[in-house]
């Protein structure tokens, strides 16, 4: 295993690439929802920074979490295969579903989650 890069240098990575797409989704989305709840100044400013930085956060976390377990499956089990996808992408998905604190939605996001990272996973070419 020489030359590999750490799990949670991966993590990072992913954390700050996800991250920032999430808080751009925020500043694109944030003024459309300012608009219809008929915000101005201050408080439209505010809504949007706060739009910015919840999508920014949750697409953080998610990539962290599923970037940190997925590596550390693969590094376990010794396979890069969908596996590693399968169950990073269910660990990610109840992360971000817990957060609801209602626990069907935890159940659906984990497993809409880790399906589709499952198939992303085993459709990319090596």
């Amino acid at each position: 295993m020489d030359g590999e890069v750490p799990c949670s240098s991966l993590a990072v990575d992913s954390v700050l690439r996800v991250g920032t797409a999430g808080v751009i989704w925020g500043l694109c989305v944030g003024p459309y929802d300012a608009n219809k709840r008929g915000l101005t100044g201050i408080a439209r400013a505010s809504y949007v920074a706060n739009s910015a930085g919840r999508f920014g956060s949750m697409c953080g976390v998610f990539a962290g979490v599923f970037s940190l377990t997925r590596c550390g499956i693969q590094r376990y089990r010794n396979k890069n295969d969908w596996v590693n996808a399968l169950v990073a992408g269910a660990v990610a998905g109840a992360a971000v579903g817990a957060g609801t604190r209602n626990w069907k939605q935890v159940a659906g996001m984990a497993g809409v989650i880790s399906a589709f990272c499952a198939i992303a996973d085993s459709s990319r070419t090596n």
